[in-house]
């Protein structure tokens, strides 16, 4: 059976199909008396249930986070018009499965795009760079069959841009995209050093995040020291341990986009763009990531229920801070 539709689910559809508890909250009324919310998804998105009261807690019993759960119920909604939300009304209760009946990837969501023709964008741009220097840079990583499998497996962050199974890879490319047409476009710049920058400005998310029974998650690592703290010693570790002849000032430069992509020191950055092509990997980032929220909003069904003709959003989106407007027609 496949995964229910939680984007395009409406009011009163009915649900018996099977999820990945993410979150589980256990609360309790004015009165003392303990409910839970969970918070379930699958594939298509995520949704919390309606809270399962105090005299129904035995519903929900072994529904830990990371357990998969099958679910009756249906989709209703709670607030007032202009803070309504959807929520799924549990009607039966959840049969918990065995851990050993499913792979947690099964209930992630995913790139919609086909992986190789992404490898293939890459790598026709990779072999394109024609510094032998840059491209030994870019090939530490990229020509390493190991480490591909790894960075096609990881998302593009936890909860924002590209939070999907192969959402690494596919903002990646779209910043080494935007980056190389900047620096062929842009007087002075150095397109093989502009590729290069996009193609290794995340690496350390590899090291960063990770699977989890439950969803993304940041690794220890990742919490401790962050990706693009990550991203310089992956690269500085596979300098040395490859022995590439670099000079002092071709591995800082590599290390400096790694090190300045977010821009400014307030987003992460420990230190801000200083040459054309840094600047121009930066904003590419910028463009792939936000461009992709804005795209992810458009879709979000609490902004805009399935169904609506609504123009403007229904609440500002949390990850724009903004209302958004839905164009009424097409442009011919």
């Amino acid at each position: 059976m496949p995964p229910f539709d939680l984007r395009g689910a409406t009011m009163g559809d009915r649900v018996q199909h099977e999820f990945l508890v993410r979150e589980r909250s256990e609360k309790t009324t004015r009165a003392g008396l303990p409910f839970v919310v969970l918070t379930l998804g699958n594939a298509t998105g995520s949704i919390d249930t309606a809270p399962i009261w105090s005299e129904r807690l035995d519903w929900c019993s072994g529904a830990d986070r990371g357990r998969v759960v099958q679910v009756i119920g249906d989709i209703g909604s709670y607030g007032d018009e202009l803070s309504r939300k959807r929520q799924l009304q549990i009607t039966a209760p959840l049969r918990v499965l065995p851990t050993d009946q499913f792979d947690p990837a099964e209930f992630l969501e995913r790139i919609a795009a086909n992986a190789e023709r992404i490898w293939e964008s890459i790598d026709r741009m990779r072999y394109a760079i024609a510094a032998p220097s840059v491209r030994r840079a870019v090939d530490l990583f990229f020509a390493d069959d190991a480490f591909r499998v790894q960075f096609e497996r990881t998302p593009g962050s936890v909860t924002g841009h590209h939070a999907q199974l192969g959402g690494l890879l596919l903002h990646t490319f779209e910043v080494a995209s935007i980056a190389r047409h900047i620096a062929r476009t842009v007087r002075g710049a150095n397109c093989d050093l502009a590729v290069a920058g996009a193609l290794l400005h995340d690496i350390g998310k590899t090291d960063a995040y990770c699977i989890h029974p439950e969803g993304f998650a940041h690794t220890s690592s990742g919490l401790l020291l962050g990706h693009v703290t990550l991203g310089a010693l992956l690269f500085d570790r596979r300098v040395i341990a490859a022995q590439v002849p670099f000079t002092t000032a071709q591995r800082d430069e590599i290390l400096h986009f790694i090190l300045s992509h977010h821009g400014a020191l307030e987003f992460g950055s420990p230190v801000q763009p200083m040459t054309p092509e840094a600047e121009i990997v930066h904003w590419a980032d910028e463009s792939s990531a936000k461009a992709t929220d804005m795209l992810d909003e458009f879709n979000d069904p609490e902004l805009f229920p399935p169904g609506s003709t609504a123009e403007m959003s229904a609440k500002r989106s949390w990850r724009l801070g903004r209302k958004l407007w839905r164009r009424p027609a097409a442009w011919e």
